[in-house]
């Protein structure tokens, strides 16, 4: 099997042995909604792929939760179209088709050029874009092209976080899990991730002097670029399937 950084191992297991580490944050208060805060960061960090079927029993004893709460984060995330229920097979992680691609993206320019658009003076704090771009960078000198989408998303919602909005914030985990989805369809992580690095850089920088209405125009072709390139790898996938 191959996981998202395109490294040999089993991805479903060593999501799973995540998932008993993260039963430490449920505590005595485990709620389904933070089952599926759990499991959405893990699909978000490429450890469940399109299409894997996600057991109850091995999940659930994971997480030490029961089958009803579990159930219940299923069908908040089946919600959140990361997941879904097939009759009589189980619960399984959404294949993204080329329609969902494309609106992703269009609500992605909406919302997240609309948060770079209002940055001037005083700067607010870009801590967290910061710490994204510092991740990127050392999971490319390591080569952990996974760890590279990841810095990516996260630096993405770090970009909707100058909204200043709990429900922006909300709207954008929920957008860039399904967006992990996609990444998958590309067959060279590095070659896809690596050069937006660069350009995460330059939007930086641009946000550090004030330049909200620049940082607009280079996000807005930065997304166009991408989504061309994904819509080329969702054809090439398909033309390779026929």
């Amino acid at each position: 099997m191959v996981v998202a950084d395109g490294s040999p191992g089993d991805g479903a297991n060593a999501g799973l042995r995540g998932l008993e580490a993260d039963r430490l944050l449920l505590g005595r208060s485990s709620t389904a909604e933070l089952v599926a805060d759990i499991l959405r960061s893990r699909i978000a960090e490429g450890y469940f792929l399109p299409g894997a079927r996600l057991p109850e029993d091995a999940i659930g004893g994971a997480l030490g939760v029961s089958r009803n709460t579990l159930r219940e984060a299923f069908r908040l995330l089946t919600h959140e179209r990361l997941l879904a229920h097939e009759l009589n097979r189980g619960v399984f992680v959404r294949r993204l088709a080329l329609d969902d691609l494309i609106d992703l993206y269009r609500v992605r320019q909406i919302v997240e050029c609309a948060a770079v658009r209002t940055v001037g003076s005083p700067l607010p704090d870009l801590t967290s874009i910061r710490t994204e771009v510092k991740a990127g960078r050392s999971a490319a000198r390591r080569r952990a092209w996974r760890d590279l989408g990841t810095a990516n998303i996260r630096f993405h919602q770090a970009i909707a976080g100058l909204a200043g909005s709990s429900r922006v914030d909300e709207i954008m985990r929920g957008l860039l899990a399904e967006l992990r989805l996609v990444f998958h369809v590309m067959a060279d992580p590095r070659r896809f991730h690596e050069p937006y690095l660069d350009r995460n850089v330059e939007i930086l920088q641009v946000l550090e002097r004030g330049d909200g209405r620049t940082a607009e125009r280079l996000l807005g072709r930065y997304l166009d670029d991408a989504l061309a390139q994904l819509v080329e790898a969702y054809a090439e996938r398909d033309s390779t399937a026929q």
